[in-house]
């Protein structure tokens, strides 16, 4: 048990240690970090996070993190408004954002379905996915999920809901990212110029 010459001190390390990927020894080091500092910057720090947590949206349309109703990436009049990219959450959007080569929409599942974890299809939006397709006017869904058994599954599972559309008389198009991307691999992970290649390179989702 650590034995801290502060409850206050010991407070702090117990908050910073329950990060994801934080240990105790990384939590004080942040913590006397953050001690040494001046009470203005300090401050500042604080009132940062609890903005955050006040004020942050998740886009009505795409559940991308945006600081309005709708992020700017949907309300945005130069992007190709017919292609949604699926991906698992947040950060791959932003991965996929820095390599510069998709211009399209996004929709951000908020998971994959694991059921060794309990995550089932409701328990993510996809649902609100299959909304958009005919009042967006969609004309392709790429699926950039992890290359993964539960990225696989998940894949599977949004093809068959999109099937009537595939099958239409104007059919949707789905595809996935090209397999540049390492088996077993999250997109944040991945080198920019890799996944933006598999972006571009991506082929029709088969069954």
């Amino acid at each position: 048990m650590d034995n801290y010459p502060s409850i206050l001190l010991g407070n702090a390390v117990d908050q910073f240690a329950s990060l994801p990927g934080v240990g105790r020894k990384t939590a004080l080091r942040l913590v006397l970090h953050l001690l040494r500092q001046p009470q203005d910057k300090v401050n500042t720090f604080a009132k940062a996070l609890t903005d955050l947590k006040a004020n942050v949206h998740y886009c009505r349309i795409c559940h991308n993190i945006s600081d309005q109703e709708v992020c700017s990436i949907c309300s945005s009049h130069h992007r190709d408004r017919q292609t949604i990219c699926v991906v698992e959450n947040i950060q791959d959007v932003m991965s996929i954002e820095n390599t510069g080569q998709y211009n399209g929409l996004y929709h951000v599942l908020g998971g994959i379905i694991s059921p060794i974890d309990g995550v089932g299809p409701k328990d993510i939006e996809i649902d609100s996915l299959v909304e958009r397709i005919l009042p967006e006017n969609i004309k392709e869904v790429i699926l950039a999920l992890p290359t993964t058994m539960e990225g696989d599954t998940t894949n599977f599972y949004i093809y068959r809901r999109l099937n009537a559309f595939i099958q239409a008389d104007q059919p949707l198009r789905v595809s996935q990212i090209a397999r540049g991307v390492a088996v077993g691999n999250d997109l944040e992970y991945t080198d920019e110029i890799t996944l933006g290649r598999s972006i571009i390179n991506r082929t029709e989702f088969r069954v």
